[in-house]
């Protein structure tokens, strides 16, 4: 088993040095969140330091990201200052084989579905486990929702044919966003056979904010393999 997690990571690893080396000088990047994401955000900071790249601002996706872009020397900007965004680089919990998307597993899915929309270049890092022949088969669709009455989706997420469970902490407490919100974790028996109606469906709902479905955003996919 830990063999199994050691050669995942350095899949991991490879996956996202290779896509780190799409960043160029003067470039506004994306910066996700998960632990994919985090190879990335290292690998830009040690070429950074070494005097590879200069001028690069990083817009990260969470809290936890811009910790860490802080810590390894990258300088940050935001959406505002800069809402063209030359590349973004980030993991996924699972990729189909048309590109799209399940992502949300660090809880940044809005964040990151912001920041992605806004990029020229949409870089996704993953390792090989992470490729399904169909979304959902292995992980949930993370739906982020307000905390305001959370209970009134489950009804409808089950008729979509989701097993919807409230993300919560290892104490219990329910999960809270960066932006304050809950996440229901929506497991699909099989997967999901229809991503653009499940996605509209669950979207329409007042008080659903985002869902973790990143449908047609034409992503480049870096995929590390292990051993």
């Amino acid at each position: 088993m830990n063999r199994h997690r050691s050669d995942l990571a350095e899949a991991k690893r490879e996956a996202a040095e290779r896509a780190a080396r799409e960043v160029c000088s003067g470039m506004v990047v994306g910066l996700g969140t998960g632990s994919t994401a985090r190879f990335a955000v290292q690998a830009i900071g040690q070429r950074l330091a070494q005097g590879e790249l200069e001028n690069v601002y990083g817009i990260p996706t969470s809290s936890g990201t811009r910790d860490l872009a802080i810590s390894v020397g990258i300088p940050l900007t935001d959406l505002n200052a800069h809402p063209a965004v030359d590349l973004t680089l980030d993991g996924a919990d699972e990729v189909d084989p048309a590109g799209n998307l399940i992502k949300g597993g660090g809880g940044a899915l809005l964040r990151e579905k912001i920041v992605a929309s806004a990029s020229r270049r949409f870089l996704i890092m993953v390792d090989e486990t992470k490729l399904v022949a169909r979304l959902a088969e292995v992980f949930p669709v993370p739906v982020e929702v307000v905390p305001f009455g959370w209970k009134v989706h489950e009804v409808p997420l089950r008729e979509l044919g989701a097993n919807p469970v409230l993300r919560v902490d290892a104490e219990g407490t329910p999960f809270r966003t960066d932006e304050g919100h809950h996440i229901i974790d929506c497991a699909f028996a099989g997967g999901i056979s229809d991503l653009r109606a499940t996605d509209s469906a669950m979207r329409s709902r007042p008080g659903v904010v985002e869902t973790g479905l990143f449908l047609d955003m034409s992503p480049e996919v870096f995929v590390g393999r292990s051993g």
